[in-house]
């Protein structure tokens, strides 16, 4: 065993990962994390009887380093059905994925979606992409979104009804303004794979991560005010001197001399509601085209997994994109419009609980698959994970903890 004293700042996935590639290599690291529990912004609390993942979040099966990392059989993940139902006032109409179930291709053909071309113009796309490796995607000249796909030729129906409001829930931003390699590798990743949540909340991924740590120590509830060369200073007033210190958050305003602004934060607004049963009764996405309607998305997590309830009622997730902070009694509003997209009563909704999730997903500027081992050192002692040194998802956290840990055994080696 290596006698460095070796700190991991956060136990989000970025850290988890970054433990377990230093526990390979002999070392016993320390994870210092602020919260009461491991996994970042991917956590599930238990309230009422109910699983409530931290805003709607599902694992995308097809990520290499998921595939790599997690034990899919013991997370007993379920799976959402590919496609999309588009709920407007007084009616409702779905999409599917030909290429997956040919038998839904009739209904797909006369799916008020879009049109004919535009359904020809996804399975081209599914097709094209599914044979352009990852890489290639991250090199590939940039747009935004939106323009990618009008320039594949899609119309404003098909990006209207679909395109825009399924990608404003992933990339939580209303004009499609993110990165078209990040568009293209995350509909690869639909293609390739599933969109899933273990049967007991996304919150089992870190569980999972932590329980394969032998000879890692968590320290919970432990804040850290700053990093100053080899030296973390705790919120407490206590320091810590180390070897080595990888900080799987932004280094702005926690790491002395180091004055970039970073790129922010996308924020979303996730309500959860109860409900006698479910009014989708499948495991499928509801998308909200309509732009006078708050809600973006919904989900019947329980149509996905009957775990996520413990008392047989239906837990519903609904996702909000725009800014609410100005709006008072936002539950009692989101049941309305419910109400008007289902024709179920809004009294009918119990609310649970409003997650406003500040931090959501980190704001990008110029997304890459990859990067030399160099840039995840800012000097002797520092290192940097997560992320936000990529492009934001699950297996970018995982790729940057990796890659810093690596940083980390390769500095010892030298």
């Amino acid at each position: 065993m290596t006698d460095r004293k070796t700190y991991i700042i956060g136990a989000g996935i970025s850290g988890l990962i970054a433990a377990l590639e230093l526990e390979k290599a002999g070392f016993a690291p320390v994870i210092l994390e602020a919260s009461d529990s491991v996994g970042g912004r991917v956590k599930t609390d238990h309230v009422d009887g109910f699983a409530l993942d931290h805003g709607f979040q599902v694992l995308l099966t097809a990520y290499p380093e998921a595939k790599a990392y997690l034990d899919y059989d013991s997370l007993d993940l379920q799976l959402f059905m590919p496609g999309a139902v588009i709920f407007k006032p007084g009616d409702a109409f779905s999409i599917y994925d030909p290429l997956r179930n040919p038998a839904r291709l009739p209904e797909m053909v006369f799916s008020k979606v879009g049109s004919l071309l535009d359904k020809i113009r996804i399975y081209q796309l599914t097709k094209e992409l599914r044979e352009k490796h990852i890489e290639e995607i991250f090199k590939s000249p940039e747009t935004s979104t939106y323009l990618y796909l009008k320039q594949r030729g899609f119309s404003e129906k098909m990006l209207k009804n679909f395109f825009i409001p399924f990608f404003r829930g992933i990339f939580l931003e209303e004009k499609l303004e993110t990165s078209s390699r990040m568009f293209e590798f995350v509909f690869k990743m639909f293609g390739e794979g599933h969109a899933a949540v273990p049967a007991k909340g996304m919150g089992e991924i870190p569980k999972q991560l932590a329980s394969k740590l032998t000879q890692t120590s968590i320290r919970f509830q432990t804040s850290v005010d700053r990093v100053s060369h080899n030296v973390i200073h705790l919120a407490s007033g206590d320091s810590i001197t180390a070897d080595d210190i990888l900080l799987t958050l932004r280094p702005e305003n926690l790491v002395d001399g180091f004055d970039r602004a970073d790129g922010g934060y996308r924020e979303v607004t996730t309500l959860y509601f109860s409900l006698q049963q479910s009014f989708i009764a499948k495991p499928s996405i509801g998308l909200i085209p309509d732009d006078h309607f708050l809600i973006n998305n919904i989900v019947f997590m329980t149509d996905v997994s009957k775990a996520y309830s413990e008392n047989g009622r239906a837990l519903l997730s609904v996702s909000i994109v725009k800014k609410v902070d100005h709006i008072e009694q936002l539950d009692r509003l989101v049941a309305l419009e419910l109400e008007a997209l289902s024709g179920v009563s809004a009294s009918h909704f119990r609310h649970i609980k409003t997650y406003q999730i500040r931090k959501a997903l980190p704001v990008i500027d110029s997304l890459r698959y990859s990067r030399p081992a160099v840039h995840y050192q800012l000097h002797d002692h520092l290192f940097v994970a997560g992320d936000h040194l990529l492009y934001g998802s699950i297996n970018a956290a995982m790729q940057a903890g990796r890659s810093a840990a690596q940083a980390i055994i390769s500095k010892k080696l030298s």
